[in-house]
């Protein structure tokens, strides 16, 4: 417990040495403008000695704050550049996520909580009178078994940057989230879907050790039951980092700490289930974990729904991208088009001046 304490104070000394700096202004707040001037070229024929004004434009990079933009009289109207609140609550992703995580929870802690009870299980195969022999089995197998599982929970700690690998991937491929029409490259990937696909990756992967951590868990053999504590570890860092990151990925930036705490409340009070669980098992079940593993690990399965709607908003988002980059490309052909009739008209008018030329030169002669 001291080591725990000191270590809780090592995060308020980290918060204290890596708190942000306001002096320099953040790139968002510099606006860079490009201002066409016009300059006056002249030119003059050698030969009628007539002097004829050019006029060419130039365009100037220029670097100024950012101008505070109006603000909209309508009161209801939300906040610029933000969804209100109550649309990310109701959103589907919000609901499948908390669904996903409150079976997780309460998959992960009943397995803590009844731990000791289904590895005596094991041990005495639900003999009503075990002998003093069996008795004592159970209590150095029971202790030895639990001691590895506390060690095992230091295993986050080398498995956790896994699952952020798995959310980052392929990210600096991408996009920048804020960029202009302007700056908008069709070659370079979506960087909200590449998000999305991350998360979406991330929580099969997620499911897939879950699901398999609930069949180990079922097996009638104690030493089998390590792989079971390593899984148990492994989803346990995992789950968080894939909710934190979807939640980064869908929703603004000032929503997330509502939606990770509402989801967090709803998944505790889930998660006391537990109480009734281990309650049927040592009672009714006779200290038989069987059927209520069983259960569990039918309700792991609705954990893949998330995914699946994940995919299904992919398909939509992939589908504007493509929209969009239809429209960008016919609106480049449109552009493109005034400004090669507009070098034919110059090349035309150039070709004139010089029969105009020739025409008065011979004149003279």
């Amino acid at each position: 417990m001291w080591v725990w304490s000191a270590m809780a104070c090592g995060v308020f000394l980290n918060c204290f040495l890596n708190w942000p700096a306001e002096s320099f202004p953040a790139p968002e707040d510099v606006r860079y403008t490009k201002k066409v001037k016009l300059c006056g070229v002249v030119t003059e024929d050698k030969v009628t000695g007539d002097r004829y004004v050019t006029h060419v434009a130039v365009m100037e990079d220029m670097m100024g704050p950012k101008q505070p933009e109006p603000e909209h009289a309508d009161s209801q109207s939300p906040p610029q550049g933000g969804l209100p609140l109550c649309h990310s609550v109701c959103s589907p992703i919000l609901l499948w996520s908390v669904i996903t995580m409150a079976m997780t929870q309460l998959r992960l802690i009943f397995f803590m909580g009844a731990m000791n009870k289904m590895l005596e299980f094991l041990v005495t195969h639900g003999q009503p009178n075990p002998s003093e022999e069996l008795l004592q089995e159970v209590e150095e197998q029971v202790g030895f078994y639990s001691s590895i599982f506390g060690s095992m929970q230091l295993l986050c700690l080398a498995t956790c940057p896994l699952i952020g690998y798995i959310m980052d991937w392929r990210l600096k491929e991408c996009e920048e989230e804020n960029a202009k029409d302007s700056e908008y490259d069709p070659t370079k990937r979506d960087r909200k879907i590449q998000k999305l696909t991350n998360a979406m990756r991330a929580f099969i992967f997620t499911n897939l050790l879950l699901v398999a951590f609930g069949i180990i868990s079922m097996i009638d053999n104690l030493p089998i039951q390590l792989v079971s504590f390593v899984l148990h570890t492994i989803v346990r860092g995992f789950i968080h980092s894939c909710c934190g990151g979807l939640y980064a990925a869908v929703y603004p930036a000032n929503h997330f700490g509502t939606l990770t705490g509402m989801q967090s409340m709803i998944s505790a009070a889930f998660a006391l289930l537990q109480q009734p669980l281990f309650i049927l098992m040592l009672g009714h079940l006779n200290g038989d974990p069987y059927w209520i593993n069983l259960g569990l690990l039918i309700m792991s399965v609705a954990g893949f729904l998330l995914p699946g709607y994940l995919f299904y908003h992919r398909r939509n988002l992939t589908r504007a991208k493509a929209e969009r980059d239809r429209l960008a490309a016919s609106q480049s052909d449109k552009e493109n088009a005034p400004l090669t009739q507009s070098d034919g008209r110059t090349a035309n008018s150039q070709a004139n001046g010089l029969a105009a030329n020739g025409y008065t030169t011979n004149n003279v002669h």
